[in-house]
């Protein structure tokens, strides 16, 4: 066989090689790793904050506070405008995150796309570091569409996200708290059709 023929194949074998060596190195990271490390944020934006400021008139507020979202829990589609802006303002001062989940145009139906984000919600809202909480699952829309539509869809989704984490990781009901916000409270008003608008908000409203 001619050098040339050799200098051919030695060539192909490093190529398939270095292939190989590359798809090794790339399955190589741990299982899950990016997973748990989104997981363990939102834990950690979530925990409370047990501290000895959470003592009398502090103390008192948060229970009040939770008095408040516990009285609305059943009622949630038919609050009035005013006790929606309080809902947002009380989570807005709790230990929360906002996390994107995607749902597919005009669907209150949780998609494969929007399920891993689910998933991990569910992983760190079962974590005992949260254990006892309340949560507020609030939606929220972009600024496309009407006032009236788009509360009601955000209503609906947030209450999806809801059912999900109660068949699936056995949460209860009156821990989770679905709100709809629709489009009241944009988080860029800059730009109103933004991405960032069409998100999930979590807040731990038993913050003790």
């Amino acid at each position: 066989m001619s050098a040339s023929r050799y200098a051919g194949r030695g060539a192909l074998v490093c190529a398939l090689l270095g292939a190989v060596s590359i798809f090794i190195i790339a399955i190589d990271r741990p299982v899950g790793a990016e997973e748990g490390t989104t997981v363990q944020k939102m834990i950690n934006a979530l925990k409370p904050e047990r501290s000895r400021s959470m003592t009398g008139p502090a103390a008192e507020q948060n229970a009040k506070d939770l008095r408040f979202i516990q009285s609305i829990s059943s009622r949630s589609r038919s609050l009035t405008d005013p006790e929606r802006d309080e809902v947002a303002t009380v989570a807005a001062t709790k230990p929360n995150t906002e996390i994107e989940i995607n749902f597919d145009y005009n669907s209150d139906t949780l998609n494969q796309r929007a399920i891993p984000m689910v998933t991990q919600l569910g992983q760190a809202l079962t974590d005992p570091e949260l254990k006892g909480g309340v949560f507020l699952v609030g939606g929220y829309t972009d600024a496309k569409g009407g006032d009236e539509f788009n509360l009601k869809l955000s209503q609906r989704r947030a209450e999806a996200v809801k059912r999900y984490l109660i068949s699936k990781f056995g949460l209860r009901e009156e821990d989770l708290v679905a709100v709809g916000f629709g489009k009241t409270k944009l988080k860029n008003p800059n730009d109103p059709f933004g991405a960032e608008n069409r998100r999930v908000q979590i807040a731990n409203m038993a913050n003790h």
